[in-house]
């Protein structure tokens, strides 16, 4: 399939939209000395929105995002027909340079890989990459579905049709978030396409003697480390006071749907509090705020559409994939990295139930989002994985 240049263009029209409506914002009340507990500040939401309505400049953030390499293409998923999808796409010049297809979640975009193209594209390390970073469809730059259905088989499928309009029939992937449960979905139904997968958040259950006696054994037998523990104690924070959004999205879409679409004040603080509690004390700056929620903003389908994801993928007939994919999948080489202020972190032993893992590394810093928090961790555990000396060294060409 044919694929052509693309060029984020927000007409003004939608620009004074927003000054409007960020003019006649109204804010609630606070409690006194509420701070973080109670979701985003007062202080921070108002700071916020007085600088996207004064100061913030999207047409300069505009055409930062337009020096990216974007492209836009259709692919066809099934029932679904084509979908319009944009994405990113950074070849190596290097001749032997390894297909890698990164994926997103929410309320991420394309834009985490952004900071990691150079360096991962670059011929100048062992091994170099051919990146492609697609906006899911519902988000981003990408067309919206209007039918019911559309999962994580689809996600894939779509993903995986994209790889091969470009001539990657067989390709390596790296995610988190939902992009974690759409790479592994990947792996699950195209193994023969995907060799590898590397994940940033790790989610799997404690090994069974049934289905992993050794692990089970070694499990049982060994207690888990100081840094295992704060992960549990992490993992138990996000379950109890972090993931009250992940019940609402996943059953009842459409009613907080509403808010996100009218108000930019309501998108900024529901997509604010995730960039705040999901990482590692990262220094926001207030313009990479509004670039991230402007995405959502301006984006195609509309933010309240890409809150879709969490129910489909929780109320499909296909949907057993989802459970599916946080247990042992072969044929897919896996790299798992844990970071201290990711949502959910499991000890070691859990996280070898997921496949044949040949990589795993242990960060000191990062939280969700670490390919935009810390880049060079990411790039630095893809070149480990991939490079001379790595387990999935030519693992494309073998």
């Amino acid at each position: 399939m044919s694929f052509s240049p693309y060029s984020i263009a927000v007409p003004e029209s939608r620009l004074e939209d927003l000054r409007k409506r960020l003019d006649i914002a109204t804010f609630p009340d606070e409690l006194d000395d509420a701070g973080w507990a109670y979701g985003s500040p007062l202080a921070d939401i108002k700071r916020l929105t007085s600088y996207w309505r004064n100061e913030f400049d999207w047409k300069k953030a505009e055409a930062r995002l337009n020096e990216l390499p974007n492209f836009e293409t259709k692919v066809k998923v099934d029932g679904f027909g084509d979908i319009e999808l944009h994405f990113l796409h950074q070849r190596s010049s290097a001749t032997d340079a390894v297909p890698l297809l990164f994926v997103h979640g929410w309320p991420g975009s394309y834009i985490e890989v952004s900071k990691m193209l150079a360096a991962l594209t670059t011929s100048a390390s062992s091994v170099s990459f051919h990146v492609v970073a697609p906006s899911l469809p519902n988000f981003g730059w990408s067309a919206g579905i209007k039918k019911k259905g559309f999962a994580l088989d689809q996600y894939a499928e779509a993903c995986h049709r994209l790889m091969q309009s470009l001539g990657y029939n067989k390709y390596v992937t790296q995610g988190g978030d939902w992009g974690m449960y759409i790479t592994r979905t990947i792996g699950l139904l195209y193994p023969d396409s995907c060799l590898a997968s590397h994940i940033n958040m790790v989610r799997a259950s404690p090994p069974d003697f049934q289905t992993n006696p050794l692990l089970a054994i070694q499990h049982a037998l060994t207690p888990y480390t100081e840094d295992e523990q704060k992960g549990l104690a992490r993992s138990d924070w996000f379950a109890n006071e972090g993931s009250g959004y992940r019940l609402i999205q996943s059953t009842k879409p459409q009613t907080v749907g509403y808010a996100l679409a009218d108000s930019p004040v309501a998108l900024l603080a529901w997509i604010y509090e995730k960039l705040h509690d999901w990482t590692d004390s990262y220094p926001w700056t207030d313009d990479e705020i509004l670039t991230w929620v402007s995405i959502y903003w301006f984006s195609r389908a509309g933010p309240a559409k890409s809150l879709l994801i969490y129910y489909e993928a929780t109320h499909t007939s296909q949907e057993a994939n989802r459970e599916r994919v946080q247990r042992y999948i072969d044929r897919v080489q896996l790299g798992l990295c844990y970071a201290p202020k990711e949502l959910t972190i499991v000890p070691r032993t859990w996280g070898r139930t997921l496949g044949p893992v040949v990589f795993e590394s242990e960060k000191k810093h990062g939280g969700h989002f670490l390919a935009y928090e810390h880049p060079e961790e990411i790039v630095a555990d893809l070149r480990a994985m991939f490079g001379s000396g790595g387990p999935c060294h030519n693992i494309v060409k073998s």
